[in-house]
């Protein structure tokens, strides 16, 4: 169970604030449940309530500082997609982002920018597949590593090329 104040990863809202944990008052809800309180760190105004007992959509504390940083430390190393069609690809994409698992979104970018790199020296324009999936990909992972390493969702992208740059040197 969650406390007031955690940070969890909340399925495709992202990264949300516990502030609550109680039954609400609102139209619906089951008087009989304890429901999560939640506000979505990157959408301003939205309050979600959610069934503390829901296994419906994948809700799970964000990753630690350390674990952030381990995973960055490891992109180098960490294996590429590779499929053998645009439909299997599609496929594999949208069973990652419903994972929501950091790894397997690294997986994705890493994935679409070296396909992106690729096709731009044979001429060709990147998929929509690969465009569509690497923005998702990049708004979870982002979003996620902006909390766990205390800074501006803004300046992670910049500050994960900096260091998988700096590894190499």
């Amino acid at each position: 169970m969650f406390k007031i104040n955690d940070y969890v990863v909340y399925g495709g809202n992202g990264v949300c604030k516990v502030l609550g944990i109680g039954t609400p008052s609102i139209n619906g809800a089951d008087k009989e449940r304890q429901y999560y309180r939640l506000k979505p760190i990157y959408e301003n105004g939205s309050i979600i309530y959610t069934p503390v007992d829901n296994e419906k959509v994948v809700m799970r504390r964000i990753i630690s500082k350390e674990e952030a940083k381990a995973l960055i430390n490891n992109i180098t190393s960490m294996e590429v997609l590779y499929f053998e069609d645009d439909k299997m690809r599609q496929e594999k994409y949208k069973e990652v982002m419903h994972t929501y698992d950091c790894m397997e979104l690294i997986k994705i970018i890493k994935t679409s920018y070296l396909r992106k790199e690729e096709r731009l020296a044979e001429g060709k324009r990147n998929t929509a597949t690969d465009d569509k999936y690497l923005k998702m990909a990049e708004e979870c992972l982002y979003g996620e590593f902006a909390i766990a390493l205390d800074m501006p969702k803004d300046q992670v992208k910049d500050f994960i090329i900096q260091t998988v740059e700096n590894m190499g040197s």
